[in-house]
């Protein structure tokens, strides 16, 4: 496609060239990924792109640049034949491009787009199994996991990102597209947002979680991490599916007249759950709807689950999919991978391996777990490197709080020194009075909690969830929690 076609109708400006240039190997930024007939697209600060990558690019045979503000003129002279195109905004231009570049692959398929602190994944997977074992559908998902349709992987650069930069995100679309697939659901974080990723998407249903404390570190405030979440529902989705028992999600409401679902567990909604019944298995409740009830299990322990379970059901019927056959699906969904994942010992230990991350987060874990523990509670946690600091204590008193025994560890260090990072939460866990132990290695640490469990106990192991790494320094070092608790239970 002609770079002209490409970039028809955004602001742009030819520099050097000829915007005819047929671009015939997608879009980039960075610069080793560039080949014969790529467009390079320039996007300041980023890492292995940027500006100072363009002549890297062109050598690896890309035929024409885009440029951010003023950064052409800190270029090195292209040579003759490259095109260099100057455009206010390389990373909304790069989201326009792409989709363009691919078809605008969005509009073939029914598109689900979540966001919010937690349940992003869980979410996500649910309308994935759900939409699978109601209908049969053929469902791709783009999300902490990776990308796929169905159980298929989709190979892609090893990358840390939730949501794709925008030249990836919209090949995935076109993947799918030309794979049929049928709907299409993603994790769309507050950065992915405010940094034009998810642009271009034509994003059917937008689905608001809840919001607390969390990436302060990529935000700097609480109200920046709540505007980057609500552009999804800022133009860039059709309908909206809320959580009202959220202040931020109730706000919604007022963003998009007439197009707003609403769910809830406390609050009136249009999907409401009551009757909530527990125990270490799941959750049975009541679905609340257009006057109806359906009786409704999840297996799934939770308040959250439930909560998690009306945002999935509510976005499908958005959809237009049977809300009985969706509701009567419910109990056959498996358990996301490193979402309240249940593993039991031969000594009869349960373990709980969690994502959960954030100070909002753990407290709910815990406190379901609390909710149907028959003996002791083993939390092993950490907290990230080179991320919110203000969050460490506040998260060693909440695991202090609910647990009998707490294992101080690791997450992903990152370029922090671990130590330093328990040495933040201690404070808060040391005021509550529990007993903890502490260990650097995350390997060691999960060992020393499983020793310390009996028969009754619940070890819950959290914070990464089904990550298959641990982040020490820049490198991505392979580690599984429930593959090391599997392992360490001769399993």
């Amino acid at each position: 496609m002609k770079l002209s076609e490409l970039l028809a109708g955004h602001d742009h400006e030819v520099l050097q060239g000829n915007p005819d240039t047929v671009i015939t190997a997608g879009t980039c930024f960075d610069a080793h990924r560039a080949s014969p007939g790529t467009l390079f697209i320039a996007v300041p600060g980023h890492v292995g792109g940027g500006p100072e990558a363009v002549g890297p690019a062109l050598a690896r045979g890309a035929v024409a640049v885009l440029v951010d503000g003023d950064s052409g003129d800190r270029i090195s002279p292209a040579p003759a034949g490259v095109c260099v195109v100057r455009v206010p905004d390389t990373r909304k231009a790069a989201a326009a491009v792409a989709s363009r570049y691919y078809g605008e692959p969005g509009r073939g398929m029914d598109m689900v787009a979540v966001t919010g602190t937690n349940g992003k994944t869980s979410v996500s997977y649910m309308v994935e199994s759900l939409l699978r074992i109601a209908e049969g559908a053929e469902v791709g998902v783009i999300g902490t996991g990776g990308s796929r349709i169905g159980d298929e992987m989709i190979p892609m650069p090893r990358s840390v990102l939730t949501t794709p930069e925008s030249p990836d995100f919209q090949y995935l679309l076109g993947r799918m597209r030309d794979r049929e697939v049928s709907t299409v659901v993603l994790e769309a974080t507050s950065m992915g947002l405010l940094t034009h990723r998810v642009d271009n998407a034509f994003i059917d249903v937008g689905v608001f979680t809840n919001l607390s404390q969390d990436h302060l570190d990529d935000h700097g405030t609480m109200e920046n991490y709540r505007d980057a979440k609500l552009r999804l529902f800022q133009g860039l989705c059709r309908r909206a599916v809320v959580n009202v028992d959220d202040e931020v999600g109730a706000s919604i409401v007022a963003m998009m007249p007439g197009a707003v679902t609403t769910y809830a567990i406390d609050a009136e909604a249009d999907y409401r759950a009551t009757d909530l019944s527990m125990d270490g298995h799941g959750t049975r409740f009541t679905l609340h709807h257009d006057g109806r009830k359906y009786p409704a299990a999840i297996p799934v322990p939770g308040r959250f689950s439930v909560a998690n379970a009306l945002a999935t059901v509510a976005a499908c019927h958005v959809l237009g999919h049977d809300l009985a056959r969706l509701v009567a699906a419910l109990d056959r969904m498996p358990t996301a991978p490193g979402r309240f994942e249940r593993f039991e010992t031969p000594g009869g230990t349960s373990v709980i391996v969690d994502y959960a991350h954030s100070p909002d987060s753990l407290e709910k874990v815990l406190t379901t777990i609390r909710g149907f523990a028959k003996g002791r509670v083993v939390t092993v946690f950490g907290c990230g490197g080179d991320r919110d600091i203000t969050k460490r204590a506040e998260m060693g008193e909440i695991a202090g709080t609910h647990s009998d025994l707490c294992v101080l560890t690791s997450d992903n260090p990152r370029n922090e020194n671990p130590e330093e990072i328990l040495d933040q939460i201690t404070p808060g866990l040391a005021g509550t009075g529990t007993p903890f132990e502490r260990f650097a290695d995350r390997r060691s640490a999960i060992e020393y909690a499983l020793s310390a469990a009996g028969p009754d106990d619940i070890v819950l192991v959290a914070g990464k969830g089904s990550e298959p790494y641990q982040i020490v320094g820049e490198q991505l070092i392979p580690f599984s929690d429930m593959a090391t608790v599997r392992e360490l239970s001769g399993l």
